[in-house]
């Protein structure tokens, strides 16, 4: 049986390709066009993953964590990011971070994040941080990747199982952006509105004291 990659069949990303460096290219071009108002966008852009993934199962959770280095952290209780085996018996992760999400990114009035803003996909976090480091956890199998402006630089790693599944990913943005970001803690507290199949944490490690916070 033909289990190739290229006989895939594509929803939301291409199987075919794990990095399109040319899509990465003109996200990193334009900041100002895929990530208005900073980190805040991205941290969005995240949070609608898991906030599909919990509509689909009839509910979920997160965890939204502020470092103190600027890095933000999504952690969701989902299923985790598709993962297959090619024909030659390698684990294969679906391109969400350096591919272009095939519903969104040249449909910019298919969807709406929040803050009123076309929604792009994974990729726009990819490419405009500094490093994202997304962990997989599935019925399968775990695994951890890491990016750097969108581009892997290290191979799909194999981390220990922990009888979860979901997704956590962790990225620092860029750093222009870092210093146009919004007061993001309270703007997390009105997701529930939205999103009202995602329960949202919070935990601001940013120095300030305050403790986990639940959103809904």
């Amino acid at each position: 049986m033909d289990v190739s990659s290229g006989s895939w069949v594509n929803t939301t990303h291409d199987w075919s390709g794990a990095v399109d460096l040319d899509h990465l290219a003109s996200i990193r071009q334009a900041p100002e066009e895929f990530a208005p108002g900073g980190p805040w966008h991205l941290l969005l852009e995240v949070l609608a993953y898991a906030a599909d993934e919990a509509s689909c199962r009839g509910g979920g959770r997160c965890l939204v964590t502020f470092w103190p280095d600027g890095s933000l952290s999504v952690a969701d209780d989902g299923r985790g990011t598709d993962t297959r085996e090619d024909e030659h018996g390698r684990i294969v992760k679906k391109p969400i971070m350096a591919s272009k999400d095939l519903r969104f990114f040249d449909h910019p009035e298919a969807e709406r994040l929040p803050d009123g803003r076309p929604r792009r996909g994974m990729s726009v976090v990819a490419a405009l941080s500094e490093w994202l480091v997304h962990t997989n956890r599935r019925v399968d199998g775990a695994w951890t990747q890491r990016y750097e402006y969108g581009v892997p630089v290290t191979d799909l790693e194999p981390v220990e199982a922990d009888g979860t599944t979901g997704t956590l990913v962790h990225f620092r943005p860029d750093g222009p952006l870092r210093t146009t970001g919004v007061s993001m803690r309270g703007r997390c507290e009105r997701l529930a509105q939205v999103w009202p199949d995602l329960a949202i944490e919070v935990d601001d490690r940013r120095g300030t004291g305050t403790p986990r916070a639940q959103v809904k």
